[in-house]
């Protein structure tokens, strides 16, 4: 698939991958990407869940059964956050509407502990995609990924991993729409 006349990705945007990409990191992937700028890029894969839950891998947490997810390859011995809604901690970087990256994590702990900060809005990533300076843009270039300007809220928090890719391509209409429905192994088909 062609990506005529490649936009310049910002943070907020949804980086989806062609369905023919073989990278297992990266396969049928959405990465929201929390940050663009001449020093690289910063993502976060939306739908890749991990083996471990939160409540085994951060001690003040150890009441809160969620599940986390694989941010990306890199550094994946690091914990990082998204939520939706109103901005709740202090720090918190705004990468869409009503959507936040990090923030102040004691605050995140607390609030969850008080309940005042309910789980259900908040997604947990080990690791993180990145991407040296021009390394995305010449990716987009190559046909590696599919921007998508779609806005993640509450609704995308809740879709299944392997829902995520296939509905975002479906709503962006077109060749997308086909594209959606390319299954994983075509020799099976």
């Amino acid at each position: 698939m062609k990506n005529d006349g490649i936009s310049t990705p910002k943070a907020g945007d949804l980086l989806i991958s062609e369905p023919f990409l073989q990278d297992e990191n990266f396969s049928r992937s959405v990465v929201l990407l929390c940050e663009h700028n001449e020093e690289g890029s910063f993502g976060l894969v939306f739908n890749k869940p991990s083996i471990l839950r939160l409540n085994e891998i951060v001690e003040e947490l150890e009441f809160l059964d969620a599940e986390v997810y694989v941010g990306g390859p890199v550094e994946q011995n690091t914990l990082h956050f998204v939520y939706s809604g109103e901005k709740i901690l202090e720090g918190s970087i705004e990468i869409g509407d009503n959507l936040w990256w990090g923030g102040n994590f004691e605050e995140l702990v607390s609030g969850l502990k008080t309940g005042l900060i309910s789980d259900d809005s908040i997604r947990f990533f080990l690791g993180y995609s990145g991407w040296g300076p021009g390394q995305l843009i010449d990716e987009l270039t190559e046909n590696v990924w599919i921007i998508c300007r779609e806005n993640l809220d509450l609704e995308s928090f809740s879709s299944t991993p392997e829902e995520l890719w296939r509905s975002l391509l479906k709503s962006m209409g077109g060749e997308f729409k086909v594209i959606a429905n390319y299954p994983t192994d075509p020799r099976l088909n």
